[in-house]
């Protein structure tokens, strides 16, 4: 154990963060977390809705998720690019790299003219429905205006304004942009957004299987962090996945079908009080039935942020980061809970989710019933009190080991006072 604690803390967790601080990487991550905000939207749209259907008159405010959560896509367009030349220090082209993204992104999507001369576009595709063909043509049209990024048609000591200059180095990287999509898609009538679908559909399915959602979870939520690498490292991952797969089961109720994919946005609630690993019942017995200080003061510090799954304080204060004896109750439970939160979807036990509710800092009881009513709920029990049964022998252990630094503490510091209070004695005689 020791050795691979050795490994995983010197190798393994410093090029996971370097990884994650790679600009390709950080800029999509980045770009899904500063278009949070219209996700958010769109969940609280989804709750405006369910007030809609008690109340007669209750105004429709579906147009709010249309143009927020609705044009997700749009946005990843133009943030990816933008962020990547930022990343990149290539701060003057940035806001044309964006707007290159906008253009190429709705090219992609295959947009039809009517004979008014109209432009027409699937409005699903605008949303997390195109979410995928969104960040690869964020990358794409990021790659050729960095490859163009250090070529100019003028000198450094130009008096020309930069803002001109900008102009000038940039056509030749938007044009080479936006000729790619003219010719895949209007000449050669190549449908490069199914393309792109077709060829992430194993990565999808992976994700949706029991090994692949198991994994995902586990890795993702519990054991990387663990070593102190942020779950924000596969979130673009998470994402793509959990958006693309609400969009699948929203576009399959609307056509009369049965909701079939499992790994779809909230699923994660059925499983998660405290955040990832499930740590609020670890939380809990910090604080109610330590014997330590130690326990009892993270336990306290903890409840707040554990109960709106914020488990950064318990995590990191208890610590179970690094620590062999807590860190093993966490891998189990992000294991187990996973693994049957799998099983009960599959086997409709729980309901598919078909309702977008991304409000994950909420208490989680809120969020289960949202996404799975009161079934959602009382698995959210189960999973609780499961969590509560892993940790407990592993907490009373832990608890022991601090109580006992403490009193070995408690006994220095007596004989420190002591032989204090003896010197002092010894200078007066």
């Amino acid at each position: 154990m020791k050795k691979f604690m050795d490994w995983m803390t010197n190798k393994f967790a410093p090029k996971m963060n370097k990884l994650a601080r790679n600009p390709w990487i950080a800029s999509v991550q980045e770009a899904i977390l500063t278009a949070m905000p219209m996700i958010f939207i769109g969940s609280f749209t989804t709750i405006l809705t369910a007030f809609g259907g008690l109340i007669d008159g209750f105004p429709d405010f579906s147009p709010l998720s249309t143009f927020s959560l609705g044009l997700l896509s749009l946005y990843l367009a133009y943030l990816v690019p933008y962020l990547l030349m930022e990343k990149k220090r290539h701060n003057k082209t940035k806001k044309e790299a964006g707007l290159a993204g906008i253009g190429f992104f709705l090219m992609l999507v295959g947009p039809t003219f009517d004979e008014a001369g109209n432009i027409l576009f699937q409005s699903s595709t605008l949303g997390n429905g195109g979410m995928i063909a969104a960040l690869m043509a964020g990358l794409f049209v990021g790659f050729v205006m960095n490859a163009f990024s250090t070529h100019s048609f003028f000198k450094e000591d130009s008096a020309i304004p930069d803002f001109i200059t900008v102009w000038f180095d940039t056509l030749i990287p938007i044009l080479i942009i936006l000729f790619v999509g003219w010719l895949f898609i209007f000449q050669l009538h190549i449908n490069i957004f199914d393309c792109i679908y077709t060829l992430f559909s194993p990565i999808l399915s992976a994700g949706d299987s029991f090994l692949g959602f198991v994994v995902l979870y586990f890795f993702g939520y519990t054991f990387l962090y663990t070593f102190g690498i942020s779950t924000w490292v596969i979130y673009p991952i998470e994402s793509a996945l959990i958006l693309q797969g609400i969009a699948a089961n929203q576009a399959a109720v609307a056509a009369g079908n049965a909701a079939s994919v499992i790994n779809a946005d909230g699923v994660s609630y059925y499983f998660t009080l405290g955040g990832g690993g499930c740590t609020l019942a670890l939380g809990l017995m910090m604080l109610f039935m330590a014997k330590s200080k130690k326990c009892k003061v993270i336990g306290k510090a903890s409840l707040v942020p554990n109960l709106c799954n914020i488990n950064e304080p318990l995590v990191f204060g208890a610590p179970i980061a690094f620590n062999p004896i807590l860190m093993v109750p966490m891998w189990i439970v992000g294991l187990l809970a996973p693994a049957l939160t799998w099983l009960a979807l599959y086997f409709d036990i729980l309901p598919k989710i078909t309702t977008l509710f991304s409000f994950w800092y909420l208490p989680g009881p809120i969020c289960s019933y949202a996404v799975g009513g009161m079934i959602g709920l009382l698995f959210t029990f189960f999973i609780f009190v499961l969590s509560w049964i892993i940790y407990y022998p592993f907490f009373k252990v832990y608890d022991r080991q601090c109580m006992q630094k403490e009193e070995e503490d408690e006994k220095k510091k007596d004989q420190l006072a002591k032989r204090k209070a003896m010197r002092e004695r010894t200078e007066e005689a």
